[in-house]
């Protein structure tokens, strides 16, 4: 069961708070660093990631309860291609359950309708086949991912929470360029170390939600403790935080050891030991096919 927002203790969380100022005097030191941008870039990457998953930590109102103070406080987009406002819009409606794995209706949905997988090209069909593969999605899979994104958000141009996000994302965008470019390091090079953190990024969302005709065995937990983990901020535990959105990213791990058996009786054990049996596995076999198994459009 979900906990509720009202039962939640009020006072902020400090380690949430210590970890986003590290993670943009991390970015900012890095910048300016006496050293090869070959190496400033390799650098760069985890400290974005962490950036995008503190970016989540604060959609689900961490580390404060007020909204609006998360919401400044990750108003800098590091990896400067997705605005706060929708990636927050579009991460809440995935958190309806019933609804995950919705070619339309689940936002982070990586399945196509099988009519429309049944009308792509020759060439598109190919590309997605590549994406469904884990090489594919680290390497494609930004790219992919970001224009879906900009053509669904042009498609709703109009609608005030779309360009309102827009407005508001711009600023922030441009002040992270122009800290870059008064910097010593390359755009281009910072430019790569965006898209390298994305590529990472999609090793977390690859296997997140898999088709079944359950809903609440849909959610991975990947026993994993690593770096990845910690990047990630435990969401590879994610079964957990979709039953605990609530739940600060340094308490799943004990949710999950106390819990461990309820969680994969829950999901189906739908589980993978670590990040690495999942390269193992996956990288370069798809995991699934791109048009939904069981979609049967209603």
């Amino acid at each position: 069961m979900s906990e509720s927002r009202s039962n939640r203790p009020t006072a902020p969380e400090w380690r949430t708070l210590a970890l986003i100022l590290g993670c943009y005097a991390s970015a900012l030191g890095l910048l300016f660093a006496p050293l090869p941008s070959g190496l400033v870039a390799v650098l760069l990457v985890p400290v974005l990631v962490l950036h995008s998953s503190l970016s989540h930590e604060a959609l689900h109102d961490h580390p404060f309860r007020a909204r609006v103070v998360n919401e400044v406080l990750m108003a800098l987009p590091l990896t400067l291609v997705i605005p706060y406002g929708r990636f927050r819009d579009l991460h809440l409606a995935h958190h309806l359950d019933a609804r995950l794995t919705d070619p339309y209706d689940d936002p982070e949905s990586n399945y196509l309708d099988p009519v429309i997988w049944a009308g792509l090209s020759r060439w598109s069909r190919g590309l997605y086949a590549l994406n469904n593969t884990l090489l594919g999605r680290i390497l494609l899979g930004p790219a992919i991912g970001q224009a879906r994104f900009m053509a669904g958000d042009w498609a709703q141009r109009r609608v005030r929470a779309v360009w309102q996000a827009w407005a508001l994302h711009l600023p922030g965008a441009l002040a992270v360029l122009w800290v870059v470019t008064v910097a010593p390091l390359p755009l281009w090079t910072y430019l790569l170390a965006c898209y390298g953190a994305l590529g990472v990024l999609k090793i977390r969302t690859f296997l997140e939600h898999r088709a079944h005709a359950q809903s609440r065995a849909r959610t991975v937990i990947v026993e994993d403790r690593g770096l990845l983990s910690f990047l990630f901020l435990n969401n590879n535990l994610h079964v957990v935080h979709h039953m605990h959105p609530t739940a600060p990213w340094y308490r799943l791990p004990q949710l999950y050891r106390v819990g461990r058996a309820r969680y994969l009786n829950c999901n189906e054990h739908y589980v993978y030991r670590s990040y690495g049996a999942v390269i193992r596995r996956f990288l370069l076999c798809r995991k699934d096919p791109v048009a939904h198994p069981l979609w049967r459009r209603g």
